[in-house]
């Protein structure tokens, strides 16, 4: 639409005078890239700087609506009048003349057409008749004070058919001055622009929507979000920028397919839209992040109200075609001007208190807080750290026992990674551990993990017991592309004297529910390498049972959660106990963590489950404090 040679008034005008549109183009200097209106401003001005001296001519000898006879036998009617009468009759442009007190004298058939008005109808009324509802009293004062002043007015109008529908024109008024140079006739064109601003407002659409959701885009949004901030400024009112991330979105869009997860993308849009104000901004920044504008705010009570409700709304089911799935999504909230009167300050904010709400288990909303920019710096001096502590010796094992819940010996050894800072000192996993999987290095730590345990299983077995297992805990980047190399792993166990069917892998449903075919093909390769798997936390997450029966796993490991409140009367019981029998039914074994009291290790002994771990056998230990324990067992 931005090309002008399929504008009607520019082909009917080289028609006209019998020329090509590309070089009539040419000859009055209208670019093939000019904006349409501004083009068709030109083109409008043009014809009537064409034809206005010669319709001068013709409508003071009453050529038009009057005696066209007598006037052509008065001025011979020569070509260039000719070429004028050409123009008005045969124009595409509606087309009218009026009197000096705006009487209308003359309509051309493009104005018949265009309006709905025959010249009988229109002719002897005032061009006032031509007013749209849309516009107001004052705006027709302006016009027409302007065409008083200057002679001339043009712009956007919104044109009155006949019926009463509206529809945008572009309108030009042009007054014919007579000899003594007072007005004598003025000519009005009107054009129908409704197709150049229906393709004007598709290119704004899509420059400002986001073409999946609909929803406004990063561009609009930041667009909103200054305006909001300079309207709160003035009328000394406050507002909310939340920004959502959803939970393990990459896990769900790999597992059902991205067609899926970008109508997923889409329910989220409009549940989100569902939880605020009309007036209020829902943005998709892209990928499975959105943000939330919560404008002209008196206080700032009812924002917690409104981020629990988008909580309730993101943790419902979502039916997509023959799937329900399940998610949730976690939210940073900053307030203006409480927090910060920048953009990106606030924006930056708002992000890092997501990332917060996040690394405090997801499925929750955090409020930006000043500790929060010292905790980034922590991050990443933290991340730098981390970079330097391999090298350095600082990572080390701890191993916990796994014991027979009936004989009380030990089976396994759960391998568990610490980290012993020079300054800061003893770092537990889930201080590092995230920080290292979001920057790639747990794929290094991973391996020198399994590498370490190879070593000290092989010198339990050796020494204590043959069976002997050693469980390693493995994050879902490992089992991708770029992740584990099963050959390494056991050129590793060989390399140390032992066997692949003293390794354990620890993984939780990060793994399972990323379902690409490359880690349902290393899951498979490791258990036929003859490596066992256990799945770690069951039962605190949304969808545990229904991946059992397309997995191969050998071990679920309850959730300590379920544990740690276990009494003969309590629900966690009769929870323990159905996991149990289903597991034993798919032919897998249980083990329970977080045992603490032998009351807790008797009642799940008795429903049937088959291992257990906790502070009430042994807390985590030096691999030398463990081999005490294997020794004193004997």
């Amino acid at each position: 639409m931005g090309h002008m040679g399929g504008m009607p008034i520019l082909d009917e005008l080289a028609d006209t005078l019998q020329m090509k549109p590309d070089s009539l183009r040419a000859h009055l200097g209208i670019s093939e890239d000019e904006a349409n209106l501004q083009a068709l401003g030109r083109l409008q001005k043009l014809l009537v700087e064409v034809s206005s001296p010669l319709l001068g001519r013709i409508v003071r000898q009453g050529i038009l609506g009057l005696d066209a006879t007598a006037g052509a036998e008065a001025y011979g009617y020569d070509e260039s009048m000719r070429l004028a009468s050409l123009v008005y009759r045969n124009s595409k442009e509606g087309m009218l003349v009026t009197d000096a007190r705006g009487v209308i004298i003359d309509v051309n058939p493009a104005f018949e057409a265009l309006r709905g008005f025959s010249a009988a109808e229109a002719v002897g009324q005032h061009v006032r008749t031509l007013n749209s509802s849309r516009h107001s009293a004052e705006f027709y004062r302006a016009v027409w004070g302007r065409v008083l002043r200057s002679g001339s007015w043009q712009g956007e109008h919104w044109g009155q058919h006949s019926d009463g529908s509206v529809f945008p024109e572009w309108l030009s008024i042009n007054t014919i001055y007579d000899d003594e140079g007072e007005a004598h006739r003025r000519v009005i064109i009107f054009s129908n622009i409704s197709q150049i601003k229906q393709a004007e407002a598709i290119i704004w659409r899509q420059a400002n929507f986001d073409l999946l959701t609909g929803l406004p885009n990063r561009q609009l949004f930041m667009d909103r979000l200054e305006r909001s901030i300079t309207r709160a400024h003035r009328n000394q009112r406050k507002l909310a920028i939340l920004f959502l991330d959803l939970d393990r979105f990459k896990e769900i869009n790999d597992t059902l397919g991205h067609a899926m997860g970008d109508t997923l993308l889409k329910e989220v849009g409009k549940r989100l839209q569902g939880c605020v104000r009309s007036t209020d901004t829902v943005a998709r920044l892209g990928g499975d992040e959105f943000t939330v504008i919560l404008d002209d705010l008196h206080h700032f009570g009812d924002v917690g109200r409104v981020t629990e409700e988008i909580l309730r709304k993101m943790a419902e089911p979502f039916a997509l075609d023959s799937d329900t799935v399940f998610i949730s999504t976690s939210i940073g909230v900053t307030y203006y001007p409480d927090d910060g009167e920048l953009i990106d300050d606030l924006l930056n904010y708002a992000d890092q208190a997501m990332y917060v709400a996040k690394n405090q288990g997801r499925n929750r909303y955090a409020r930006f807080d000043p500790c929060m920019q010292e905790a980034t710096q922590t991050r990443m001096r933290l991340l730098n750290d981390m970079h330097l502590a391999l090298p350095a010796g600082e990572f080390s094992l701890v191993y916990q026992p796994i014991v027979d819940l009936r004989s009380a010996r030990i089976v396994k050894a759960e391998a568990l990674l610490r980290w012993q800072h020079p300054t800061r000192g003893l770092i537990l996993p889930g201080d590092f551990i995230p920080l290292a999987e979001e920057s790639g290095m747990i794929l290094e730590i991973g391996e020198w993990v399994f590498r370490q345990a190879a070593q000290q299983i092989q010198r339990w077995r050796e020494r204590y017991d043959p069976t002997l297992q050693v469980s390693i805990n493995a994050s879902p980047m490992q089992f991708r592309a770029d992740g584990i190399d099963l050959q390494d792993w056991l050129d590793c166990l060989a390399a140390a004297g032992t066997t692949s069917d003293g390794i354990t892998l620890e993984i939780t449903e990060g793994v399972l529910l990323d379902q690409g075919e490359d880690v349902l093909a290393r899951l498979e390769a490791f258990r036929s390498a003859g490596m066992r798997i256990a799945l770690d936390d069951f039962g605190v997450g949304y969808s545990s049972l229904s991946y059992l029966r397309k997995f191969d796993i050998d071990y679920l490991k309850i959730d300590r959660s379920f544990v740690s409140s276990l009494t003969e009367t309590s629900n966690d019981l009769a929870v323990c106990e159905a996991i149990i029998m289903m597991a034993h039914k798919l032919g897998l074994e249980v083990i329970a963590e977080g045992i603490e009291t032998a009351q807790q290790r008797a009642l799940l002994a008795d429903i049937g489950c088959d291992l257990g771990q906790g502070y009430l056998f042994a807390r985590p230990l030096a691999a030398e404090a463990f081999e005490d324990l294997l020794r004193a067992a004997g």
